[in-house]
């Protein structure tokens, strides 16, 4: 596998001392009893690690800022969990040329994925700076990053050198296949690539976006019809990206690649005139999303949904110790209509009508 950059680890000089990094993962594994679908993540996040020592720091519990690696992991659907498991950040082992983090039994590179959270209802109760549901996952899964979205400019070594983004944002693998085996709450799942629905991307910065939104699937077909396109899927975030401090308010950024073709929406590319509407909304039982974002080259239109109750309030604290959202729901069940069109001199044509599933989505607002 060709080595990316843009995923290692990027905490150095004022980043080290007020910033983060983490690298995210998703997929689909099947039961080896039952048969049946569960979505799971898994996620290996630093924060402030010039400011850490031997064991994790937390706000709560004294600490001017908190200061640990965490491992998060767990599952979407029915009975849905994030659990968490912390360290100092002077336990973490890091390379400086290619991806490698190493902290207790947990090891994460540009090929492996291996590590273990397990969380006694004691162990939740005692430690509310936890911020964990209980119970216990391990993994061992290979990943290949198939489909990737690189932002391009915004992500350039000039801009990162000069920390120009509060948050930066890299999916290495918008579509990526996984196998392995998932052990969760007792229970055996296996992952391959045919059936995992996998993806990888990786956030560093300063501090996070409000609003926060996330869509990404690549596991689409065109309506009406029920192959699954193989050499297709989407990746959308972004919220309220600053740019040397100064907000652009309420924008998106992403990338639609449509049977090996890519289509590329991104306000970094400022030449492209892109533009960008979104609106969110949560009721009681559902989370939508509905976006639309042109270019020159042409638009799409993501219409997106997910139940409440197959998703989390997924919990994170920022680099300055702050608790990052009153609610930030995180799902990975949801589903999407997708309309691509592009520009002729006549004007916008349809050129694909997609549903997508197993769909990644995330949206926080206060």
């Amino acid at each position: 596998m060709k080595t990316d950059s843009k995923n290692n680890y990027m905490l150095q000089g004022p980043l080290s001392y007020k910033g983060y990094d983490w690298w995210w993962h998703s997929f689909t594994g099947i039961n080896a009893k039952t048969g049946e679908e569960r979505s799971f993540f898994i996620e290996y996040y630093v924060m402030n690690p010039a400011r850490g020592g031997a064991r994790a720091q937390f706000t709560e519990t004294g600490a001017k800022v908190p200061a640990y690696v965490m491992i998060k992991a767990g599952s979407w659907g029915k009975d849905a969990r994030q659990l968490h498991r912390f360290f100092g950040t002077s336990e973490l082992e890091t390379d400086p040329t290619e991806l490698r983090i190493v902290v207790g039994d947990c090891f994460l590179s540009d090929e492996i994925l291996k590590g273990s959270v397990t969380v006694s209802p004691t162990t939740a109760k005692e430690h509310p700076e936890y911020m964990s549901d209980t119970g216990s996952m391990s993994w061992l899964l290979r990943i290949d990053r198939l489909i990737p979205f690189d932002v391009g400019y915004g992500t350039s070594s000039p801009l990162r050198f000069l920390n120009a983004f509060s948050m930066y944002w890299h999916a290495a693998g918008m579509k990526a296949a996984y196998s392995g085996t998932v052990y969760y709450n007792g229970e055996k799942y296996t992952v391959s690539p045919e059936t995992c629905c996998g993806y990888a991307d990786k956030n560093w910065g300063s501090e996070f976006t409000k609003p926060w939104v996330w869509l990404s699937s690549c596991h689409l077909r065109r309506k009406g019809e029920r192959e699954y396109l193989q050499d297709t899927a989407f990746d959308f975030g972004g919220g309220r990206p600053k740019v040397f401090g100064i907000p652009i308010e309420r924008t998106l950024l992403g990338k639609i690649r449509y049977e090996g073709k890519d289509f590329e929406f991104n306000f970094s590319k400022f030449w492209t005139f892109t533009q960008t509407k979104f609106k969110c909304s949560v009721t009681e039982t559902k989370v939508t999303w509905h976006v639309r974002m042109a270019n020159r080259s042409g638009a799409i239109e993501i219409k997106a949904v997910c139940p409440k109750e197959e998703m989390l309030k997924i919990r994170y604290t920022s680099p300055s110790g702050e608790k990052t959202f009153g609610e930030l729901w995180n799902g990975g069940t949801g589903k999407a209509t997708v309309k691509l069109y592009k520009r002729g001199v006549s004007g916008l044509r349809l050129i694909a009508d997609l549903v997508a599933d197993h769909l990644g989505c995330e949206y926080g607002e206060k």
